[in-house]
């Protein structure tokens, strides 16, 4: 089942707020013209191609590249202001390539990067232990497979109890079961008021675990909303899988046939039906006659990618 969003209350103040962000490289238009709000506590999928400027963006949002021209707010503080170095010691990232010291262990390298970041040394164990770390606090980075480094990053992003974390393909690397703790971890973060800013190629694993995602395509938006609400935006079918014996298929045909804009076609388990979205109920009262002949029917909506292919086509 799709997340259901929380209520975004516009008249409260963003945890970040970008609006009219550019940011040209001679020619090369990277970021080009956002305007985006983003809600406290709020778990926000950031999708788009390789060069579509998420990680831009991203690093616009961290006052680490400044933008051509717009204004970028987190936490209420201008990006570029004087009140930002504050608001900054409560962002945490984590981004696509982590970069370690090989020659430092587990535990030396949250320390370094606690040390950089103002934040007590004493978080650093508890830290290790959160991403599954604690047994390999004590071993050289070095020794580090890709999805324990990938582990360890996130551990750095956590460093000083960050109220807005910004995560670029956080999962690359990681086996199921750590990206099942991870997201757990996230939800535990966001019931603590935490904003979670999020990039992925994967977009089945974000499709049930995000809040709201913005489409970026070219440096635009290109879309933004709930994962039901962009499904609606695409207008694309829903496809419904109905099982039924060989001999009550071509009843099943002549009964759909009176349902406008669907179309139906015989499978090796009884038939497949793509139905526009505001006829689904016209299907299901239109198969009732069959009874029991009708042995299961699941419905199944568009996934993300399909949303995301389809939206960006647009």
């Amino acid at each position: 089942m799709t997340r259901n969003p929380p209520p975004i209350d516009l008249s409260e103040p963003p945890a970040i707020e970008v609006r009219g962000a550019h940011k040209h490289y001679g020619a090369l238009h990277a970021v080009d013209g956002i305007d985006l709000r983003i809600a406290r506590g709020e778990i926000f999928g950031l999708i788009g191609h390789n060069g579509a400027g998420k990680s831009t963006l991203f690093k616009m949002i961290l006052g680490l590249t400044p933008a051509t021209s717009g204004e970028i707010r987190v936490g209420g503080a201008t990006v570029q202001g004087r009140d930002f170095r504050a608001a900054r010691r409560h962002l945490g990232y984590l981004p696509e390539n982590v970069v370690l010291y090989d020659n430092l262990n587990g535990l030396e390298t949250l320390r370094f990067f606690a040390r950089l970041k103002g934040a007590p040394l004493t978080q650093c164990p508890a830290l290790l232990e959160r991403v599954g770390l604690a047994h390999a606090g004590n071993r050289a980075v070095r020794e580090y497979s890709k999805g324990m480094r990938q582990r360890l990053g996130f551990a750095q992003a956590l460093l000083g109890e960050p109220q807005v974390l910004l995560l670029d393909e956080p999962t690359n690397g990681l086996d199921p079961q750590a990206i099942r703790d991870f997201y757990a971890t996230l939800r535990a973060l966001q019931a603590g008021g935490v904003t979670i800013v999020i990039t992925s190629h994967i977009l089945a694993e974000l499709q049930e675990r995000v809040d709201r995602l913005a489409i970026l395509a070219a440096g635009k938006l290109q879309a933004l909303g709930s994962v039901q609400a962009l499904r609606e935006q695409a207008h694309m079918p829903l496809t419904i899988h109905l099982t039924l014996a060989a001999a009550d298929r071509p009843a099943a045909l002549g009964l759909l046939s009176a349902v406008p804009g669907i179309t139906a076609a015989e499978t090796p388990e009884g038939l497949h039906v793509d139905c526009p979205r505001g006829s689904k109920m016209a299907v299901l009262g239109a198969l009732a006659p069959l009874g029991t002949a009708l042995q299961d029917l699941q419905i199944q909506e568009p996934s993300l990618e399909d949303v995301y292919f389809d939206l960006r086509k647009g």
